[in-house]
C-alpha cells in the first residue's frame, strides 16, 4: 500500500463518520513504522522519520484537496428552505409511480 493510499485509509471519512481502513477491517491499521525500542541503527531511525514526514505531507495534501472540494461545491449551492409544520408545498409528482383509482 502506497503511503497517499494509507493516508487516505487512515483519515476519518466525513460520511461515514470511521476509517476507511477500519471499516474494511474491522480494526485500526499499523503504521509498521512505529519504534518498539530504541534501536542502534541510525539509517533504520532515519527511515522512521522520513515515512512520518511522508505521511504527514500526504495527510496536509488531502486535506488541502477536500477543502478545495468542498470550496468549488459550495459555489453555486443555496441555502436550503425551511419550512414549518402547516406550510404549503408544490411537489412534482414527475419520479413518482402512482395510478389513478376510480
Amino acid at each position: 500500500m502506497g503511503t497517499a493510499e494509507f493516508a487516505y485509509n487512515n483519515k476519518v471519512h466525513t460520511g461515514t463518520k470511521v476509517l476507511p481502513f477500519k471499516a474494511n477491517s474491522s480494526q485500526h491499521p499499523r503504521m509498521g513504522f512505529e519504534a518498539r525500542k530504541k534501536g542502534r541503527y541510525e539509517g533504520a531511525e532515519k527511515f522512521v522519520e522520513r515515512m512520518k514526514e511522508i505521511q504527514g505531507e500526504a495527510k496536509a495534501a488531502l486535506a488541502k484537496a477536500q477543502d478545495n472540494m468542498k470550496k468549488y461545491a459550495n459555489r453555486h449551492r443555496l441555502e436550503a428552505a425551511e419550512y414549518k409544520a402547516g406550510d404549503l408545498v408544490l411537489l412534482s409528482t414527475k419520479d413518482l409511480k402512482w395510478q389513478m383509482t376510480g
